[in-house]
């Protein structure tokens, strides 16, 4: 049988086979995928929990590095590109992605937990819910974050800078070349399927026992594992139908109903509980959290060994890492023509104050309404009952169950846009980058993930999430480094190109002398696509062929001009090293309502009037130099075509 063009057999193959032998484990062998959960965890947790550690602390310092670095101007696509989505969509999307599930989740229970039973010490005291909260704080701070930065950085940088797939594969281009291709780059893009698959699975897994336990708070209905595979199979198929609909209709949709949503929640319980007392520890747990961020970094308790870390921090590390191919290549999609810098900054800072925020009032308002009011109430939800301390906390509130209803609600809605965007960046891992797969490729991955859910519910419930998160990171974990260290390298290479620019920006255009006159004329008379167009094929094509000429006679070099309805391009190849592509390109502008009028007054081309103008701009592998070359000669198009071409064979030499 032949398989469809629009999969990528290896990878496709490959991830849909582990993936189908782990639901069937799981599902016909519940307690033996039980007990081999637990094993698999505590063997990872004794012997390479130090590397997770480490791992995590170098993705944070090399995410910061390159923001505060000269690389950090670097954008995200060609030079001349800009951001596809306003800062409040964007921001939407990275949260909704990136943490919804969790937060909703574990708002309330984590810091009540670390507050009652913390890693060292007696719980209980005002000591106890200062560390609570730095410990909380640490768990889902810049660290997070900064895992996904890593991977998004490297897949939107690639993608739309050197037009590379958009998969784990293209981040380690400048240590495997064409050896992305082969059995290396499908080993690691199986690795992204799975972290991504177990990843997604275990938010799923954990938002369906909250949705249960809302709707067992609102209407009874009973938490058991029936009601949560009918939850998981009624609300992956909303996901599917999401997954359908696409980015811009379906998730970004979603997105921001999420965050308005969250906002709505945030905003009434801090206003309707202890409004300045959460103001103020907002303030001092980020303080805290600041000072305390590095010793934490490296904290593992070898002093004091418990397993406390292996259910904590460390899960959190594995969990972060699994869901970073899903998340980092969802936000790359999302951050095309936005710089390092921005990038950095939007992806690190900004989902964090707002996730601190809404940390300090569901935390510390939850450790304060149970000393007071609740009675110890939420403390014994949590103990007994982790998904129903977040309604036992809004219970404590007026309108407990709106709260309520909209806090499930809002479950459900990043429950379906955590398993679409999954979804999307499994179906584009498996085809090879391609964005227009069909629609049942999209739909099978995203009821391959409602399945996995059910799977590790069947078969062990919290504990097998924890496991499946930890074992499916541990391989991924290297993957991270190695694309740490290729796009370190990659970066490099370019800054030597701006430095080789630099050096040889001496170089002047070689040729005939300027007619002003002429020159002037072609500022004044701003032309239409149409003269463009002939300037192409009748001057810079012609100048392009006389290069690609000459190279072919020097012998060691091989070149080659073309044309089409988009651009005139020469490229000149140098076997392993980076080839020289100068292209000239029509790009548009709107003209002033004056010039349009007068254009049309005195048209007699035969060109119809229109509000735009055309510029022939210059374009190298790197992007839009903006410059416009039209009325140069054949001759003054050959020379800049030098000049440009020196700086290259400048940049290779600084690079070998």
């Amino acid at each position: 049988m032949r398989l469809p063009e629009t999969i990528n057999p290896p990878v496709f193959i490959g991830s849909a086979a582990l993936t189908l032998a782990f639901v069937v484990f799981g599902v016909s062998f519940p307690e033996a995928a039980n007990s081999t959960f637990a094993a698999v965890q505590t063997w990872i947790v004794e012997t390479f929990g130090w590397f997770y550690m480490l791992a995590v602390a170098v993705f944070v310092v090399f995410a910061l590095g390159l923001a505060l670095s000269p690389h950090g101007q670097v954008r995200l696509g060609p030079d001349d590109s800009r951001p596809d989505y306003s800062y409040a969509s964007w921001f939407a999307m990275l949260f909704s992605a990136g943490m919804g599930i969790g937060l909703m989740f574990f708002g309330v229970a984590e810091p009540m937990m670390h507050f009652t039973n913390p890693p060292v010490g007696v719980g209980g005291d005002v000591a106890a819910a200062r560390e609570a909260m730095k410990i909380t704080f640490f768990h889902w701070g810049i660290h997070a974050w900064a895992i996904y930065a890593v991977i998004g950085l490297a897949l939107a940088y690639y993608a739309f800078r050197h037009d590379l797939p958009l998969t784990i594969r293209s981040a380690l281009h400048p240590l495997l070349g064409e050896r992305i291709h082969g059995p290396l780059g499908h080993a690691a893009d199986i690795f992204a399927v799975l972290g991504t698959m177990f990843g997604v699975a275990t938010s799923l897994g954990l938002g369906v026992l909250q949705v249960n336990a809302g709707l067992a708070y609102l209407f009874d209905v009973p938490e058991t594992p029936g009601v949560q595979l009918l939850l998981i199979a009624v609300i992956t198929l909303m996901a599917t139908a999401s997954v359908v609909a696409g980015l811009d209709a379906g998730i970004k949709r979603l997105s921001n109903l999420n965050l308005i949503l969250a906002l709505i929640l945030l905003v009434f319980v801090l206003l309707a509980g202890p409004t300045l007392f959460l103001l103020k520890v907002t303030v001092q747990n980020t303080g805290a959290y600041l000072s305390e961020v590095v010793s934490k970094t490296f904290t593992l308790y070898a002093y004091e060994p418990n397993e406390w870390i292996g259910g904590w921090t460390l899960f959190y590390w594995a969990w972060w890492i699994a869901w970073s191919p899903f998340v980092g290549m969802f936000i790359a999609r999302v951050s095309r023509g936005r710089t390092i810098r921005e990038f950095v900054v939007g992806v690190l800072l900004v989902p964090v104050g707002f996730t601190f925020l809404w940390l300090s009032v569901f935390g510390n308002g939850g450790i304060s309404l149970d000393q007071g009011v609740a009675g110890g109430a939420i403390a014994r939800a949590v103990s007994e009952n982790v998904p129903l301390a977040l309604f036992t906390f809004l219970e404590q509130f007026p309108w407990a169950g709106v709260s309520s209803l909209v806090a499930t609600v809002l479950v459900v809605t990043f429950f379906v846009t955590s398993s679409d965007s999954g979804s999307l960046v499994i179906d584009i891992i498996t085809s090879g980058g391609r964005g227009d797969t069909p629609v049942w490729q999209r739909t099978m991955w995203a009821l391959a993930e409602g399945l996995v859910a059910a799977a590790l519910l069947l078969a062990g419930g919290l504990g097998a999430l924890q496991t499946a998160s930890i074992t499916a990171a541990l391989p991924f974990a290297f993957v991270m480094l190695a694309v740490c260290y290729a796009l370190l390298k990659s970066l490099r290479i370019e800054a030597a190109r701006r430095e080789a620019g630099a050096l040889m920006s001496h170089v002047q255009i070689q040729g005939a002398e300027v007619d002003w006159r002429r020159w002037l004329a072609n500022i004044v008379h701003q032309p239409r696509r149409g003269r463009i167009e002939a300037f192409l094929h009748n001057t810079v094509l012609g100048a392009m062929q006389e290069v690609a000429e000459e190279v072919g006679k020097l012998g060691h070099l091989e070149a080659n001009a073309r044309i089409d309805g988009r651009e005139a391009a020469l490229t000149i190849h140098h076997g392993s090293e980076r080839d020289f592509l100068y292209a000239v390109k029509p790009r548009s502008f709107e003209a002033a309502d004056d010039y349009a009028f007068a254009q049309g007054q005195g048209r007699g081309d035969g060109e119809a009037a229109d509000d735009q103008y055309y510029r022939a701009e210059v374009f190298l592998s790197e992007g839009s130099q903006n410059y416009d070359v039209f009325g140069y000669t054949r001759e003054q198009i050959i020379g800049d075509i030098l000049s440009q071409y020196q700086k290259h064979v400048q940049f290779l030499h600084l690079t070998r």
